[in-house]
């Protein structure tokens, strides 16, 4: 199993966390209020703890569960804290009125987080193509996006400790597609599908 530290507190930490613990993990929270690091470990149970804002994570894999806006900021601030650790960007930018992104670059969240990541330090994209309710009561698929292999194997054990299939995307470039594909999944929300129960993910077929 896994040590995971989520930085952050809010509905996404609780639901993966919730996860997380269930299927065995070591869980750390961080939060720049402690008091909702506090009770958040405290609801997910399972040994869960609370880690000072900015202090070392002790997870190996750190889930950045913040808005999307934050998610470079805050790996600037933890510097060098994040030396060695798997990080993953769960965020989705997208723009107001969610028919595209924040940013018109053929960039993303992530690969920006990894250019300012410290030493040793494996950025990804996950999770964000999935509705959080989705992910609290379904069985989604995972879509991922990185270039570590070593890391990509940790981060496969990870998702897999969760109960749901990780689908490997490529490199941390597909980024970008992945956050393309959250706008996908909120259009198809809001229109040809009309509602959030459902999530995308990939059927084999055999001949």
């Amino acid at each position: 199993m896994s040590s995971i530290t989520f930085i952050g507190a809010g509905n996404m930490a609780r639901t993966i966390g919730t996860r997380a613990v269930a299927g065995g993990n070591t869980v750390e929270i961080m939060a720049r209020d402690q008091s909702k690091a506090e009770d958040l470990a405290k609801a997910l149970g399972g040994g869960a703890t609370t880690g000072e804002w900015g202090a070392v994570p002790a997870g190996d894999i750190v889930i950045t569960a913040l808005l999307h806006a934050g998610v470079v900021p805050t790996v600037a601030e933890y510097g060098d804290a994040l030396a060695g650790k798997i990080i993953i960007d769960i965020s989705n930018p997208f723009n107001a009125t969610f028919d595209g992104l924040a940013h018109s670059e053929e960039t993303s969240i992530a690969q920006e987080a990894a250019k300012i990541a410290p030493a040793g330090a494996s950025v990804f994209k996950a999770f964000n193509t999935i509705f959080r309710d989705v992910l609290e009561k379904g069985r989604p698929d995972v879509f991922f996006a990185g270039d570590d292999p070593q890391a990509k194997a940790a981060v496969t054990a990870f998702i897999e400790s969760l109960g749901l299939r990780p689908l490997d995307v490529g490199g941390l470039k597909m980024a970008h597609w992945l956050e393309r594909a959250g706008v996908l999944t909120v259009g198809l929300a809001g229109n040809g599908i009309g509602h959030g129960n459902f999530a995308m993910g990939v059927k084999e077929f055999t001949d």
